[in-house]
C-alpha cells in the first residue's frame, strides 16, 4: 500500500473526509459508537482503500461499531463514488487503529515516570547527598606527622582536626 503518488494521496485524503462526514451525518446505525477516522491508505492502482478508525469506549462498543461499519460499507462506497467521480471506485476496508491502545500504554508509562520523579524530588528535599559540611578545610599537620614523613617509616594521616593544639602550634 504505497502512496508515493500525489494523486493517490489526494484520493485518500478525500475519502477520509467523505467517510468522516458520512459517519457523522448520514449513517444512523445505533451500533455505531463515537468513531474517528484516523487515516486512509489507498493502493497505487486505487483499487483498495484501507480506512483506519478509532472508537471511544469499551471493547463491546468497538465490536458493535465494527459491525455497523461493515454493514454500512456499501452506502459509504456509493457516496465515495458519487463525490470522487472516478470510473473505478476503491473497495473499502475498515481497520481498527491500534494507535489509542499504544497511546494509552505510553500515557501509563509517562505517568509512572512522573510519579517516580516526584518521589525522587521529595527525597531530595529530605536529605542532601554528601557530608553535612561539604567545604574542604586545610589540614593541620602535627610535629609527630612531620617526623614520620621525614624518616618514611610510619605514614599515618589524621583527620586534620586537633583536639588540643601543641605548644609549637601556638607560637
Amino acid at each position: 500500500m504505497t502512496m508515493a503518488n500525489p494523486r493517490v494521496r489526494k484520493i485518500a485524503d478525500r475519502i477520509q473526509v467523505i467517510v468522516a462526514e458520512m459517519l457523522e451525518r448520514r449513517i444512523k446505525d445505533p451500533r455505531l459508537g463515537f468513531v474517528t477516522v484516523t487515516d486512509v491508505r489507498v493502493t497505487g492502482d486505487s483499487q483498495q482503500a484501507s480506512i483506519f478508525y478509532t472508537v471511544l469506549g469499551t471493547e463491546d462498543e468497538l465490536a458493535s461499531t465494527a459491525a455497523a461499519l461493515e454493514s454500512a460499507k456499501g452506502v459509504i462506497r456509493s457516496e465515495v463514488a458519487k463525490q470522487l467521480g472516478m470510473r473505478i471506485v476503491p473497495s473499502l476496508t475498515f481497520i481498527p487503529d491500534a494507535l489509542p491502545e499504544n497511546a494509552r500504554a505510553l500515557d501509563e508509562v509517562l505517568e509512572r515516570a512522573r510519579r517516580q520523579d516526584e518521589e525522587v524530588a521529595a527525597r531530595r528535599v529530605e536529605a542532601y547527598a554528601g557530608e553535612a559540611d561539604p567545604y574542604k578545610k586545610p589540614r593541620v599537620i602535627e610535629d609527630d606527622d612531620e617526623d614520620a614523613l621525614d624518616d618514611g617509616s610510619d605514614l599515618s594521616f589524621g583527620d586534620g582536626l586537633d583536639d588540643e593544639p601543641d605548644e609549637d602550634d601556638r607560637a
